[in-house]
């Protein structure tokens, strides 16, 4: 038997005390993270209706009512069009302002400033604003009718006729303010890729005739594909568990047009008390998000090299 000898014990010092250091905040998070994730997991197999008895397990029930819930494929119909619409804009745009107001021009700090804005600004404040320049008699609709484009004007949130026979108007104008408000952030991300690329690479393109807008073809873009694909992986996981913007302004309606899976889940929890049920649901969005964060972790292993963040 191995005697416990000074410097062995000085060795397992070594190794315990990091984990000493880790072990509030693992605790912490077991009691407000894991522990409840273990219990919503549990509860997506049992009837819980009643908080007042004790869960009844029912298996797979809730999971075969799921399957045969017409609004819950809608909501992730709709979270679907959420992503296929947000994500693409969100990865696109902000290269282009980033490659803007990465210029060396007087002010240019003001510009990103003034692009940043909405970032900071309360998602509440924010969808309340956009609630008020959507509304009948809003902003937009008193700008069309001045220049006769939509005498009538848009019914952007209560309409759930849909754009080109495949976005509701009203979930397309929910899409809008999260794009508004994704800007800014994506647009800073691209901002620290670009001013770590070396000028004198866009020196040597430029002695090869490449310049203008070509060297960003064959220059920026080529670059900057570690930060495109992370920009890619995290504006989708967020357009997934989009909530606030649907909460403030739709509320999810009409008829379920701007429903997105989160909503739905929050409305059977807390609305119609589907303890289970939304649970059930919270699984489905969990390995949907976890899919997602697994690509997020393979691009940045392949990444490490050109990303810091």
């Amino acid at each position: 038997m191995n005697q416990l000898t000074p410097k062995n014990w000085i060795f397992i010092k070594q190794r315990l005390t990091p984990y000493l250091f880790l072990l509030p905040a693992l605790v912490l998070l077991g009691l407000t993270v894991f522990w409840p994730a273990l219990q919503a997991f549990y509860l997506s197999f049992t009837s819980y209706e009643d908080i007042a008895q004790l869960p009844q397990w029912i298996g797979f029930a809730n999971f075969l009512k799921l399957w045969k819930d017409a609004v819950f494929w809608k909501t992730l119909e709709n979270t679907f069009l959420y992503l296929v619409g947000v994500v693409p804009i969100l990865v696109i745009a902000p290269l282009v302002l980033a490659i803007l107001v990465n210029q060396k021009l007087r002010g240019m700090n003001w510009f990103r400033a003034a692009y940043y804005t909405p970032v900071v600004i309360s998602m509440v404040v924010a969808g309340i604003a956009w609630k008020w320049l959507y509304a009948e008699n809003g902003l937009l609709n008193q700008l069309f009718k001045a220049l006769s484009i939509f005498p009538e004007g848009i019914p952007w949130l209560t309409s759930p006729a849909k754009i080109f026979g495949i976005v509701p108007i009203s979930l397309a104008s929910v899409m809008a303010v999260t794009v508004w408000k994704g800007l800014g952030y994506y647009m800073v991300i691209y901002l620290a890729g670009l001013q770590s690329i070396p000028a004198d690479v866009y020196e040597a393109a430029a002695i090869d005739g490449s310049d203008g807008i070509s060297k960003h073809w064959d220059i920026t873009i080529p670059l900057m594909k570690p930060y495109l694909a992370l920009v890619a992986v995290i504006s989708a996981i967020s357009a997934t568990k989009v909530f606030e913007e649907v909460y403030i302004m739709t509320q999810g309606g009409p008829l379920s047009s701007s429903k997105t899976i989160v909503y739905y889940l929050y409305e059977q929890a807390f609305t119609n008390l589907e303890i289970s049920y939304a649970c059930t649901i919270g699984l489905v969005l969990f390995l949907i998000i976890l899919g997602l964060s697994v690509l997020r972790l393979v691009i940045n292993s392949q990444g490490d090299d050109n990303i810091t963040i």
